[in-house]
């Protein structure tokens, strides 16, 4: 299948199936409570959404947001396993979990900590517990966003999307189901707050995205079909790049324990790369606030079919992108990370 279009994010018409009766319109009451996030990623490539997803758990833990589910846009069951791993032992195995089954075949992984739910101590016993027996049984990831966002108050929900947009695309063409009358489209329209996207190549370069190039096809769909009344904030490649947690750190900061599933992946798995903290941007502006972060201008983001990201401004756009910071920015936003991992 092929795109000979560039398809303009925000000032694309939707068209969906659902009837205008269906309709539910945007409440007028935005919703300020405790961030409500679902962590959509790509585990079991870069360590950095190991990071992340360690991030949220934290934040819950603390009373800082409620981590509502995780969507593993990789596909294969073994990634959710290492969602479930994680979920558990941060005290949480109760978090939903949604895996992708029809998405991007074969995608580059730099890092492959697959095999981390098979780790065993020198005893031969399982290093660390789970809680999910069949991840056969696991829904879909657009079937989770379907069931989570149904439940939710309008406009409170925040999207952390780190990784591939399959489930996402796959979200925007569903239609009413058991849990929503709502196609996806409208569902987003009417729940969602904001996205906070890994991705996006802005400013003066012109060159493609890395996520939405392994899978154009789902990214020509979620540009198309994103609704132009939903934010999106980008954190472009720039950003975390600039972020270096070395392994000699993590190790070090995580000396209280070798029981740690992030330690021993950094132990056992050829970690010399994956430690720019890309991904850990988009958790702590979903989850501090904007006030952390220098912002560009709004505007739209047009996505063409060689993945690259055109930003044009425009007071009434729904897109904005985290601008890289100082020295002393970067170590602050390193120390944040670094404080959950010497967290007992």
């Amino acid at each position: 299948m092929a795109f000979a279009v560039i398809i303009t994010f925000g000032f694309t018409t939707v068209f969906t199936s659902c009837s205008k009766e269906n309709r539910v319109e945007p409440s007028k009451h935005e919703y300020t409570g405790v961030p409500l996030v679902i962590f959509d990623t790509d585990l079991g490539s870069s360590t950095d959404d190991l990071f992340a997803l360690e991030m949220l758990h934290r934040y819950a833990q603390e009373g800082r947001c409620q981590l509502l589910g995780v969507v593993v846009n990789r596909m294969g069951e073994a990634y959710a396993a290492v969602a479930d791993v994680m979920n558990t032992y941060f005290g949480h195995p109760d978090i939903p979990i949604g895996l992708v089954r029809q998405g991007i075949l074969d995608p580059q992984v730099w890092i492959d900590y697959r095999e981390l739910p098979t780790y065993t101590d020198e005893d031969g016993d399982l290093m660390f517990s789970r809680t999910i027996s069949d991840y056969s049984t696991l829904p879909d990831g657009y079937k989770l966003y379907r069931q989570l966002l149904s439940a939710q108050r309008d406009h409170s929900v925040s999207i952390c999307s780190v990784g591939f947009v399959t489930a996402l695309a796959a979200l925007l063409h569903s239609e009413g189901d058991e849990y929503s009358p709502l196609s996806g489209v409208e569902l987003v329209r009417q729940k969602v707050k904001c996205i906070y996207m890994m991705g996006g190549v802005f400013g003066l370069s012109v060159e493609p995205d890395f996520n939405f190039s392994q899978g154009i096809i789902f990214a020509l769909d979620f540009f198309r079909l994103w609704p132009s009344e939903v934010d999106i904030v980008f954190s472009p490649q720039e950003v975390g790049e600039n972020i270096e947690y070395v392994p000699e750190q993590v190790i070090d900061d995580i000396s209280w324990t070798d029981v740690h599933p992030i330690k021993q992946v950094y132990l056992r798995c050829n970690c010399h790369t994956g430690q720019m903290m890309w991904d850990p941007m988009t958790i702590i502006q979903a989850v501090e606030g904007d006030d952390l972060f220098t912002l560009s201008e709004r505007g739209t983001v047009t996505l063409t079919p060689d993945a690259e990201t055109i930003f044009t401004s425009s007071a009434s756009g729904n897109c904005r992108y985290q601008l890289s910071g100082t020295a002393e920015w970067n170590a602050a936003m390193l120390e944040k990370i670094r404080r959950y991992n010497k967290m007992i």
